[in-house]
């Protein structure tokens, strides 16, 4: 196959924008999971648009069952790579839950998730949100106006429940973070108990994405924090309403990013370039011409074998607006962004944003030295790999090298504080001052002991 490959383009490289020489990829058939949320559209596009094909490579896409099903397929061989939760590698490199050394070369997007409740909890929150000059509900909304629905609840002796879709998602920790930057404790983990609900009061369970609807509709929850588009959904179905994005959450966050084990990068390095290359031109079709692309991607995503939803609530998102409540959509242009703001450099910052939410929630146990995170985000971001295939690229003709940050040392500049809804900046060079600067969550040596924070 590589050889035909080769041949292929020997002979249709006038059609390129450049003499495109292949990489001698060690493996060229792969099988690539992932989880239906329209985040995984690189992967689609890469496919689609023949990204893939162009770096010699003949990949198979499998949408899995949930991130447990995808991880453990990473792990054992059955993957050669995934559409993964930022946290993934980071836990399993650590050795939260199942231990692993997976890396990622590629981060596939940022925002693009959202906070929703159901409608019979928006109906009591309401008497506590600020409104417009129009009547409608100014945003981003805090959950200070959720926490006296939590406490009526709370006195009525009835548990408060809303779900995520995994422990060291994304969405764990960004709702953990709209909770408590509303006054709630959204609970802890010990190394006894890993329910995550030590002292809390909202009660987080898993539900995979494409679940939540349904669970919210049936009550068992009472609403939760997802990708698109299942929070899209929740408005087209009339059960729920969202409340905040995590663009409004926290301005331009770090999303999902694609993982592969240690092992196989190391034995394949050039496949994992040839990879990287045509993600980035997947990610670089998306947000090219101020989003231009985004309807042919929603029809591509909306296909049964990727996302499967309608393209209409699949659109809702993806071309640069958000509906909360039915009939008030509003223009949110970079709720899915996949190129723009170096959206899919790994750095090590945004590895360093999850460990320390990891600490300031008691998955990672005990105090760790600044020079900790650093070690950990570099053994599993890795730009080196990001700039050689930016660099092949360019050589190539497919991009141009002010498209990407080569002036880095892998740190963005600290997230000021206006860009995050408590009003506290981010700077991942500094991990433990920042733990100490949030007022709720583990700091310093702090250790949960049985029900309780001490130290």
């Amino acid at each position: 196959m590589k050889r035909i490959a080769t041949l292929l383009a020997a002979t249709t490289c006038l059609a390129g924008p450049a003499f495109a020489e292949l990489l001698d990829v060690e493996k060229d058939e792969l099988k690539f999971g992932f989880i239906k949320l329209t985040d995984m559209a690189p992967l689609a596009v890469a496919y689609e648009k023949g990204y893939f094909e162009d770096e010699g490579l003949y990949v198979t896409l499998e949408a899995q069952a949930n991130w447990k099903v995808l991880l453990d397929g990473v792990i054992d061989g059955q993957l050669d790579g995934a559409h993964m939760l930022a946290g993934q590698p980071l836990a399993a490199t650590i050795g939260f839950g199942t231990e692993a050394h997976i890396i990622t070369p590629f981060s596939m997007d940022l925002n693009g998730n959202g906070i929703t409740v159901s409608n019979e909890i928006w109906e009591q929150m309401k008497p506590h949100v600020p409104l417009m000059d129009d009547g409608r509900p100014q945003h981003p909304i805090s959950a200070a106006s959720l926490k006296p629905v939590v406490e009526a609840y709370k006195d009525e002796g009835k548990p408060f429940n809303m779900g995520m879709v995994f422990p060291v998602s994304t969405h764990n920790y960004e709702l953990r973070y709209w909770l408590a930057a509303g006054g709630l404790e959204p609970g802890f983990y010990s190394p006894e108990n890993i329910t995550g609900q030590i002292g809390a009061d909202v009660l987080l369970s898993v539900t995979p994405p494409p679940q939540m609807p349904a669970t919210m509709e049936a009550g068992t929850i009472y609403g939760y924090c997802v990708g698109e588009p299942w929070n899209q959904q929740a408005v087209f179905k009339g059960i729920g309403v969202p409340v905040i994005t995590d663009y409004e959450l926290w301005k331009n966050n770090p999303e999902k990013v694609f993982g592969l084990s240690a092992a196989f990068q190391e034995e394949n390095p050039n496949t994992t370039i040839a990879i990287t290359k045509a993600l980035i031109r997947a990610a670089m079709w998306l947000d090219e011409n101020d989003n231009a692309n985004r309807p042919e991607a929603v029809e591509i995503l909306s296909r049964s074998e990727y996302v499967g939803a309608d393209y209409d609530v699949i659109a809702n998102s993806m071309t640069g607006t958000f509906e909360y409540e039915k009939g008030d959509k509003r223009e949110v242009p970079d709720f899915n962004v996949f190129f723009r703001y170096n959206a899919t450099y790994p750095y090590y910052s945004d590895a360093i944003w999850y460990l320390t939410q990891m600490r300031r929630w008691g998955q990672i146990a005990e105090y760790k030295p600044d020079s900790w995170y650093d070690e950990v985000a570099k053994s599993v971001y890795k730009p080196e790999i990001y700039l050689e295939a930016a660099k092949s690229l360019i050589d190539d003709g497919y991009a141009s090298e002010e498209m990407f940050d080569f002036a880095t040392d892998g740190y963005k500049a600290p997230t000021p504080a206006e860009d995050i809804i408590d009003g506290i900046a981010y700077d991942g060079r500094t991990p433990n001052a920042y733990l100490e600067s949030l007022p709720i969550g583990l700091k310093g040596e702090q250790k949960v002991i049985g029900n309780e924070v001490q130290g």
